[in-house]
């Protein structure tokens, strides 16, 4: 008999059916180890146990702004989810520090994106466009 885990994770007798869809839904843990690592002090260790939760509690995150926004759209009978949809979600759940500095995140992506596209128009192609740091 399998036991169920909290958050719907299969058991050991389950694997097989459920990891494949469980992997879909969570972000690659390298990714969030990466992330993690970046953080903390070079000599700093992270434990497996400690990636998983993360990686477990940053794509609830992400499926839980999402579903506000989408549900935004979806009353607005619109199909795209955008990053204004995203910064409303972020303000309605609470999250108003996180929804302000991606606010700035996009308007400097706007920004920046303008620019490629009249470089490009200009005939400067896309290898004069250096990346920038859109949080600061």
């Amino acid at each position: 008999m399998s036991q169920q885990n909290i958050g719907g994770a299969s058991s050991s007798n389950d694997e097989g059916a459920g990891s494949s869809r469980e992997q879909d839904r969570l972000l690659p843990i390298a990714n969030v180890g990466r992330i993690m690592k970046n953080i903390l002090p070079p000599n700093a260790k992270i434990s497996k146990e400690a990636k998983e939760t993360m990686q477990e509690c940053v794509s609830e995150f992400i499926g839980f702004v999402t579903s506000e926004a989408s549900d935004k759209c979806r009353k607005e009978r619109r199909k795209t989810v955008n990053g204004d949809d995203v910064c409303w979600a972020l303000g309605t759940l609470g999250f108003d520090d996180y929804g302000g500095a991606l606010k700035r995140y996009l308007h400097r992506y706007r920004e920046s994106e303008g620019e490629k596209v009249n470089q490009e128009q200009a005939g400067g192609g896309s290898g004069s466009h250096h990346p920038r740091n859109y949080l600061d």
